[in-house]
């Protein structure tokens, strides 16, 4: 992993974020929203909509439409969808450990290690099938 020190200390401009229902990105529509602030320094990072109960109700019709899908995969197409996950936190692991970093205050080197044990949960996972 490369040291991203420098990237850990700029200001990201500030984010607006949505939800995620269905494989897609979708502004909350109740006009409410809440501040995200980076733990470790206080500063305002950007804001996250509120949902509606009926947002709220659309997100679980979402999850449940996908559930017979997920369920009729084999356990073999399961691993090989985990292990393209594991690849993908592994190639981001920089960017993610800032995130940490940013979202809940972690020093940099602790925020490696979160992800690392997070990896290795996955890594069990993609091993169930045996």
């Amino acid at each position: 992993m490369s040291t991203p020190s420098h990237a850990a200390g700029r200001a990201a401009a500030p984010f607006s974020l949505g939800h995620f229902v269905a494989g897609h990105h979708v502004a909350g529509t109740s006009g409410r929203e809440g501040p995200v602030y980076n733990p470790a320094t206080g500063a305002l990072r950007g804001h996250v909509a509120f949902a509606t109960a009926d947002e709220t109700r659309a997100a679980i019709a979402a999850a449940e439409a996908a559930l017979p899908g997920w369920a009729g995969t084999t356990p073999l197409q399961r691993a090989r969808v985990m292990f393209r996950f594991k690849a993908l936190l592994e190639e981001h692991a920089d960017e993610l450990s800032l995130l940490l970093t940013s979202e809940h205050g972690k020093v940099l080197s602790d925020a490696r290690g979160e992800l690392t044990r997070g990896i290795e949960v996955v890594e069990f996972v993609c091993g169930i099938p045996q």
